[in-house]
């Protein structure tokens, strides 16, 4: 049983057999958590996740369906924060995924320094720009731009918290790649998997799957890439598998 507060509905994520709490007035995910997600390594028995600028929790969700080792989400948003708890609670994964109320730019105040194996970020966007070109919604300003953390302030987080060797994933804009790469080594991440995500063929990419890992060796590997519609404007098969699974 769950709790909708407002104007909230319950979405599925059918590939992962759960549902999860969303609401038109926040914003909402995209397919670039899904993505992340995918994208990420988990160690599968043994560890400790981070997920950060976690929205209504929905990686923190699709992450507890390939490991069963422990997750913790940090979200700024108060709304957002118990959106994910009751979602969390609904799916019946309290004893493995757990929220905190915090902010990035104070990571150290929330969690311990080097005690992660794993941490993963869906960051805002774009830069600030000014505040009459700022989306009205609140919710969906915090979540597209930098307002509230930078993109420095969340790799920098990802590196307090991991652990020498450990891995850290982002999801950002192809557009973001030089700044994401000087920083990552500014912070100790070392850049080391990136696949870049296409609409359809002949397209220009427009999302980055990035992995670094702290204290690695020099050594970056350009996966495959990714293309999110075929020539039938359908999903391609390893879009629709992460959204719908295997048939």
């Amino acid at each position: 049983m769950v709790v909708l507060k407002d104007d909230e509905r319950l979405d599925y994520l059918l590939a992962e057999n759960m549902r999860i709490i969303q609401s038109p007035s926040v914003f909402s995910f995209s397919l670039d958590a899904v993505l992340l997600a995918r994208f990420s390594y988990l160690p599968l028995k043994r560890g400790k996740v981070v997920d950060l600028c976690s929205g209504n929790g929905i990686i923190p969700l699709l992450l507890s369906a390939r490991t069963k080792v422990e997750i913790t989400g940090v979200e700024i948003q108060e709304r957002l924060l118990d959106m994910a708890e009751r979602s969390i609670q609904y799916n019946e994964v309290e004893d493995q995924v757990t929220m905190k109320l915090g902010d990035v730019k104070e990571i150290n105040k929330l969690l311990h320094h080097s005690h992660f194996d794993v941490v993963t970020c869906n960051p805002p966007y774009f830069e600030t720009v000014p505040t009459s070109m700022q989306n009205l919604n609140e919710h969906y300003t915090i979540a597209r731009h930098e307002v509230l953390c930078t993109l420095e302030d969340t790799i920098q987080a990802a590196s307090y918290l991991l652990k020498q060797g450990g891995k850290a994933s982002f999801v950002h804009r192809p557009g973001r790649l030089m700044d994401i790469l000087s920083l990552m080594r500014k912070h100790r991440l070392e850049p080391k998997r990136m696949r870049l995500v296409y609409p359809r063929e002949g397209k220009e990419a427009n999302t980055l799957l990035i992995e670094g890992i702290k204290d690695g060796k020099p050594d970056l590997k350009i996966l495959p890439p990714l293309f999110v519609y075929n020539e039938k404007n359908e999903y391609s098969q390893e879009v629709y598998e992460m959204l719908y699974g295997k048939e």
